[in-house]
C-alpha cells in the first residue's frame, strides 16, 4: 500500500532525517545521481550509520550502478543492516545483473530500475530473474535520453511494457518515475492521472510538496468507493459472475479490484 516514495540525497543526512518526517510512505536514500563523485564514500558511510537502527518508516537505498566503481562497495556496506527495507538497482539491462546482486545481498528485497531501451525490451526476463526481486520501475530521465524522446506520450509504450511485465511476473504494480518540475503541481497531477490510467500505483517524488498531489491522484474518489461497495454487496448476495442493474459485469477480478479500492479508502480515512 505504499503510494509515495520520497528521494533524499545520501550525502546530506539532515535532509534524509527531514524526509523521514515529511509524510511519505517510504524514503529512498540516493547514493547515485544525487551524490557527486567526491562524496560517494561519505554518502555510503552516512547511510549505513542511519540504517544500523530501524527508521520510523521503510527506507530503501538506490545504490550506484553495479558496474560503476562504487556499486559493489554499496552492496557490501548496506546488506544486513537492521533498518534497510530494500535496495534499488539502477540501470538494469539484464536478468544476470539482478541475479548477481541477489547473490551478494542475502535475501534483501531488490527493485530494478529500467533506464534504457535494452532494459525495457527485457522487462519480463528481468522481472522474473530472482525471488529477491520485489519490483520494477522506469528511470525516465535516462530512458528519455536513450530513446531521444521529448514529449510525454513518447514513453507510454515503455510504461505499459513495465506494468505488464510486473504483473506477468507476479510483482506489485510499478510506481511512476519522478516528475522533475517541483513547481508545476498541476502538471504533476495530470501526469499522475495518466500513470494511474496506465496501471501504475503511486509515485516517487523529489520534493515533499509533491506528496499530497500524488496521494490525491491515486486514492479513490467518492464515486469509486461507492461503486466498489456496490460490487461487493452484489457479490456477497450472488456468488459467481453477475451483472449489476446498470449493466456492469461482475466477476472475481472485478471483486478483487473492489477490495483494493476499499483498502485504499480505509487508508484515506485513517489519515
Amino acid at each position: 500500500m505504499i503510494l509515495t516514495w520520497l528521494y533524499a540525497p545520501g550525502d546530506r543526512p539532515a535532509v534524509v532525517a527531514k524526509a523521514l518526517g515529511c509524510g511519505a510512505d517510504a524514503v529512498i536514500v540516493d547514493l547515485e545521481d544525487a551524490v557527486p563523485v567526491s562524496r560517494k564514500e561519505y554518502a555510503r558511510a552516512a547511510t549505513a550509520e542511519l540504517l544500523r537502527e530501524r527508521p520510523p518508516l521503510p527506507v530503501h537505498v538506490r545504490v550506484n550502478a553495479l558496474d560503476s566503481p562504487w556499486g559493489g562497495a554499496d552492496l557490501t556496506a548496506l546488506c544486513g543492516l537492521h533498518g534497510l527495507a530494500g535496495l534499488r538497482l539502477p540501470k538494469i539491462n539484464s536478468p544476470e545483473q539482478v541475479i548477481a546482486a541477489a547473490d551478494r545481498t542475502g535475501g534483501v528485497g531488490l527493485h530494478a530500475l529500467l533506464e534504457s531501451a535494452l532494459g525495457v525490451e527485457r522487462a519480463f526476463e528481468i522481472a522474473r530473474a530472482h525471488p529477491a526481486l520485489r519490483g520494477l520501475s522506469l528511470g525516465e530521465a535516462d530512458l528519455r535520453a536513450d530513446l531521444a524522446v521529448s514529449a510525454e506520450p513518447g514513453l507510454d509504450w515503455c510504461r505499459s511494457r513495465v506494468v505488464v511485465a510486473a504483473r506477468a511476473a507476479g510483482l506489485a504494480p510499478p510506481a511512476q518515475s519522478v516528475f522533475p518540475d517541483i513547481r508545476d503541481l498541476e502538471a504533476l497531477a495530470v501526469s499522475c492521472a495518466r500513470g494511474r490510467a496506465l496501471g501504475f500505483f503511486g509515485r516517487a517524488a523529489i520534493h515533499p510538496r509533491q506528496l499530497p498531489v500524488i496521494e490525491r491522484a491515486y486514492l479513490p474518489a467518492a464515486a469509486e468507493v461507492a461503486a466498489a461497495e456496490e460490487v461487493l454487496t452484489a457479490a456477497r448476495a450472488t456468488p459467481g459472475a453477475l451483472a449489476l442493474p446498470d449493466g456492469r459485469f461482475v466477476d472475481p477480478a472485478v471483486v478483487a479490484a473492489a477490495h483494493r479500492t476499499l483498502a485504499l479508502a480505509a487508508r484515506m480515512a485513517g489519515r
